[in-house]
């Protein structure tokens, strides 16, 4: 196993964290941006008003792109563990 092998097994394991982590980041930065606007406008300033709703939009993402993430996940841990031979022989 040559170092670039290992780096691109690195690589590719962050860009894959990253997709399967794009959509619940964006859905708590886009809901934690409209609660803010809320509060800002009604000058309501209660912490468990940023929290509830930020926890229902991830939950509602992960139902919604849960499939996508697993499949995405399913793919890469395949792809590596068909890999392994090649790798050490």
């Amino acid at each position: 196993m040559t170092p670039s092998t290992v780096i691109e097994i690195g690589r590719v394991a962050v860009e894959v964290t990253l997709l399967i982590a794009t959509p619940m980041f964006l859905a708590a930065l886009v809901t934690g941006l409209v609660v803010s606007i809320f509060q800002a406008a009604t000058q309501i300033n209660e912490m468990t008003l940023t929290f509830v709703p930020k926890m229902i939009a991830m939950f509602i993402t992960l139902v919604l792109a849960g499939p996508w993430m697993l499949t995405l996940m399913i793919d890469y841990m395949r792809r590596l563990f068909e890999a392994i031979p090649g790798m050490i022989g």
